[in-house]
Order: structure tokens, then sequence, then C-alpha cells
């Protein structure tokens, strides 16, 4: 698939945001289903402030949809694909340490 360099941006600058440990946290989290703001800070062990700011990342992204109910706001995932480009690269990871593995086995299968 060709693809202009202002596609190529769009698509890097999605990844970027996938990039930080704390956003694949907060997207793990969401998987389970909607929650509050204090819920996630809470489940994540991170600080309120902090959460709020991948949060806007997230929603900025198209990854997580945002919903406020009297002064409580709550985040759910808008695209759940990104769970199938998490277990992708996860596959990837695990199938390339099995492989080291085995070469730091001698070979044998591991």
């Amino acid at each position: 698939m060709m693809m202009t360099p202002e596609a190529l941006k769009l698509v890097a600058a999605r990844f970027k945001v996938l990039s930080d440990p704390m956003r694949l946290n907060i997207l793990r989290v969401l998987e389970e289903g909607e929650m509050s703001v204090s819920g996630i800070t809470e489940t994540v062990e991170s600080t309120q402030p902090n959460i709020s700011k991948h949060l806007k990342s997230l929603q900025d992204a198209g990854f997580v949809n945002r919903r406020q109910e009297g002064n409580t706001v709550y985040y759910s995932i808008a695209d759940e694909s990104v769970y199938e480009l998490c277990d992708l690269v996860c596959s990837s990871i695990h199938e390339r340490l099995k492989s080291q593995a085995s070469v730091f086995a001698g070979g044998k299968k591991v």
C-alpha cells in the first residue's frame, strides 16, 4: 500500500501515542469497560494530573471516548482495533523471545 508523506506522519503520530507504557496500561485497564478518571488513577497507581494528561493524548488520537456525568469524567475505548494491534505486537515479542531463549539453551527447544 502506497502512502503519502502526510499519511505516514498520521500513522507515526498514532504509534507515538502508543509508545508510552502508562498509556498502554490505561488502555489495558479500559479493556474491562468504562471507568472514571479517579478509578483509572487508583487502578494504575498514579496521580490524577498525570492520568488526565495521558487520557487527553489517547482521546486526541481517537483511542478513547470521554463522557462527563456531573463532576465525574468517564473514559471508554473508542477504537477496539488497538487491542488487535497490541496482541499482534505481544505475539511477535513472545516468538522472538522464544527464539532467543532457544539460542541460549544451545539450540534445544524451550
